[in-house]
C-alpha cells in the first residue's frame, strides 16, 4: 500500500504539465485563489495550527512557498539553463522526491491547490526527456509558486510581528562599549 504523501500524480505529457500550470497561473494572477482567501480567514483544511491557532500555520506557508520559489525551483531552473549536459536522471529523482515533499506541506499548512499543482509538476518532470524540457516545466511551476506566494505574502499577518521588537544589535553594542 501506497500512503497517499507518496502518490504521484500522472500527467499526459511534459507540454500537458506546462499547459496545466500556466492556465492555473493565469487564474490566480489578479485574483488571491480561494486557498489564500481560506488560510487569512483561518480556514485551513487539515486543521493545522499549534494551540488553537493559524498565525503558526501561517507562517509555516510563508516559509514553505518561499524556500520551494527562491531555493529548490530556482536552483534546479538555473542548473538546467546553466548545464545542458547534466545528468537529468540525477535531476529528475531529487526533484520528484523534494516537490513531492513540498506538495504535501503545501496541503498541511492550507494551500491544497498548491499542492495539486506541485504535483502535477512531479509527474512532468518524470517525463522529461532533455533538460530543456525539464527547464521549462520548472519556469513553468516557478513562475506559478512565485505569484502563490505573493498571494500569501499580502494575506500575511505582517503587523502582528510589531509585538516581537528585539534591541537594534549596533545599539546594543555601543552601549556596551560605553559603559
Amino acid at each position: 500500500m501506497v500512503s497517499r504523501a507518496e502518490e504521484r500524480t500522472r500527467v499526459d505529457s511534459v507540454e500537458a504539465a506546462i499547459e496545466a500550470i500556466n492556465a492555473a497561473r493565469e487564474e490566480i494572477w489578479d485574483n488571491p485563489p480561494q486557498d489564500v482567501l481560506n488560510l487569512s480567514k483561518g480556514i485551513v483544511p487539515m486543521g493545522t495550527g499549534a494551540k488553537n491557532n493559524y498565525l503558526s500555520t501561517f507562517i509555516f506557508a510563508e516559509n514553505e512557498l518561499r524556500t520551494l520559489t527562491d531555493e529548490i525551483l530556482w536552483f534546479a531552473w538555473q542548473s538546467a539553463v546553466r548545464n545542458p549536459g547534466l545528468d537529468l536522471k540525477t535531476l529528475v529523482l531529487y526533484m520528484d522526491e523534494m516537490c513531492q515533499y513540498k506538495a504535501n506541506m503545501n496541503d498541511y499548512v492550507g494551500l491544497p491547490d498548491g499542492c495539486e499543482i506541485l504535483k502535477v509538476y512531479v509527474g512532468g518532470i518524470r517525463l522529461a526527456q532533455t533538460t530543456q524540457e525539464f527547464a521549462d516545466l520548472t519556469e513553468a511551476a516557478m513562475t506559478y509558486f512565485n505569484r502563490l506566494h505573493g498571494w500569501v505574502d499580502i494575506a500575511f499577518p505582517w503587523g502582528v510581528i510589531d509585538g516581537f521588537k528585539r534591541v537594534n544589535p549596533i545599539e546594543k553594542i555601543a552601549a556596551q562599549n560605553k559603559a
